[in-house]
């Protein structure tokens, strides 16, 4: 239970805030603001199948003053109401402020909100702080919440998202996703212990080593207010040691001690699984290409350091810094023109890589598999549909309609989105499997393709030839090629030899496409472009 003060006035102040209150809140009208001995408090802070409603009641002119200067610094206080749509929970004098780095430049703006802020032992359905995340530049508003659906189904920790609608001072400032709080009640969660120093690393955090001392590390700084290694538990003691150490560590040569080294300090698994996570969602505004968005917690039980990502909008499709992230070599993610050791070491080790191949593989054939993701995806598109609708912030930014919400997840909607949710995924994860075929030993594979096919050139501006493996010599092969939105566009048939067919695909407009060859009753389909 919240400790709160529930003052007649607090109710008073929310009557004329907003608009009709349900039954719960009118109770506590009728009580003089007295909270009954049976009221029962929502749990239904991180529901994902509802779109619950939080109001935040401030003076006016506090607000206009956060929002106009991009206070992310401090907090405001403010008070809060939480609407599950049954119950109404009121908590009084809590903290606000704006969240993020590029976003603080938003027009639809990010929330931190701090039930903690004045009252250190305050909480709210278990929770201290909330993330309230605008989604201003996805088109869909569901890039980050999916992220974080393959996080969990990956065997990751889990970090709770829903979707809310935001009132502030009566006016409907849009749809966000509610992210849970990475701190020490998220760690006590997921690890069993809170203790351990947990840092925030935000760009140019590439792990690189510069020399023993701390303050060398502690120096770097993501903007004149942030470190790029920010201590955020234990902070008053700003201890760098065991970071440094850690550093040190993964610079060392990639030898045969190498394992046994970085294995005593670095749970080496959750970053390969991160990694092939990165991959498959295409994120690549994270630690492997943009030295950017984790968390390493040094945790006590194990004496090694957690790999942890966050802030994944840029995902599924997104792009800033051209490059097509479909098609880009699973096996070189990372940013090659720059210092990324972690990526550089770990992927020098053959039993690492190879580690790093089958994550790829499992998190390819079932968690990111269009059979398996897509009805979430669906589930999320109609559940948020009418909240976005009626979100006019949403379309400040960028000029979103609603045509773009929904073509978001099946086509390019704009430059920084040349794919939708859906088409990304059937291209990423078929030409992951492509990438890392023959890497895995054959009575490994779960799922493995039936036969063999090669494509070359692939991406073609005039034809493909297609290869297919020799045990159909003499087999009728029947291709489809079908456009995003998974209509054939293309058929072709021929009697598989050991000479390569062409597909010509000059009818067809450059754009990404899937090639699907049906043999002998089985199926193989592969990504294909044309330029």
């Amino acid at each position: 239970m919240v400790k709160v003060d529930f003052q007649p006035y607090c109710f008073l102040r929310y009557f004329s805030y907003f608009y009709p209150m349900k039954q719960t809140f009118f109770l506590f009208l009728l009580f003089g603001g007295i909270m009954p001995a049976s009221y029962s408090q929502s749990s239904a802070l991180f529901n994902d199948t509802k779109v619950a409603e939080i109001f935040v009641s401030m003076p006016p002119d506090s607000f206009n003053y956060m929002y106009n200067n991009a206070i992310h610094d401090h907090y405001l206080k403010a008070d809060f109401v939480f609407d599950d749509g049954t119950v109404s929970d009121v908590v009084p004098e809590i903290g606000i402020r704006l969240r993020g780095n590029t976003s603080l430049a938003a027009q639809k703006k990010s929330f931190k909100i701090s039930f903690n802020e004045y009252d250190p032992d305050i909480k709210y359905q278990e929770v201290r702080k909330l993330n309230l995340i605008g989604e201003h530049n996805d088109p869909t508003m569901v890039r980050e919440r999916l992220f974080y659906k393959v996080w969990e189904k990956a065997g990751m920790p889990f970090r709770k998202t829903a979707f809310v609608r935001l009132y502030i001072n009566g006016v409907y400032y849009g749809l966000y996703t509610n992210a849970e709080e990475i701190d020490k009640l998220w760690l006590k969660r997921e690890f069993g212990n809170n203790d351990g120093n947990l840092y925030k690393c935000t760009y140019p955090a590439n792990l690189a080593y510069i020399n023993d001392n701390e303050l060398s590390y502690k120096s770097i700084m993501n903007n004149p207010e942030s470190r790029a290694y920010d201590l955020v538990t234990n902070e008053s003691a700003d201890d760098y040691s065991r970071l440094v150490a850690l550093i040190k560590a993964i610079n060392k040569p990639a030898d045969a001690n190498y394992p046994g080294q970085i294995a005593q300090i670095l749970n080496v698994e959750s970053v390969l699984k991160s990694f092939a996570i990165d991959v498959a969602t295409g994120n690549w505004d994270d630690y492997f290409y943009n030295k950017n968005n984790y968390y390493l917690y040094d945790n006590p039980a194990t004496g090694r350091f957690e790999f942890i990502t966050y802030d994944t909008d840029n995902t599924f499709g997104v792009d800033w810094v051209n490059k097509d992230w479909a098609f880009r070599n699973c096996l070189f993610w990372q940013n090659t023109t720059d210092s990324r050791p972690l990526a550089f070491k770990l992927m020098a080790v053959p039993a690492y890589k190879d580690q790093f191949v089958r994550y790829l593989d499992t998190i390819s054939r079932s968690v990111t598999l269009p059979d398996s993701i897509f009805p979430f995806i669906d589930y999320m598109h109609n559940q948020i549909t009418s909240a976005a609708n009626q979100d006019i912030y949403r379309t400040y930014d960028y000029g979103y309609t609603m045509d773009d919400f929904h073509n978001g997840f099946i086509q390019t909607v704009d430059g920084h989105t040349p794919y939708g949710i859906k088409p990304f995924l059937e291209v990423r994860g078929a030409n992951t499997l492509s990438q890392i075929a023959g890497l895995i030993a054959t009575d490994e594979l779960e799922n493995k393709e039936p036969f063999t096919v090669s494509i070359f050139p692939n991406p073609s501006s005039d034809g493909w030839m297609v290869t297919t493996d020799h045990l159909l010599d003499g087999i009728k092969v029947v291709a489809r090629v079908r456009d995003p939105l998974g209509r054939v566009c293309y058929t072709a048939t021929w009697t598989a030899n050991t000479t390569p067919h062409q597909l010509f695909t000059s009818p067809l407009p450059a754009g990404i496409y899937a090639l699907e060859l049906e043999a002998n009753g089985q199926l193989v389909r592969k990504a294909v472009g044309i330029n």
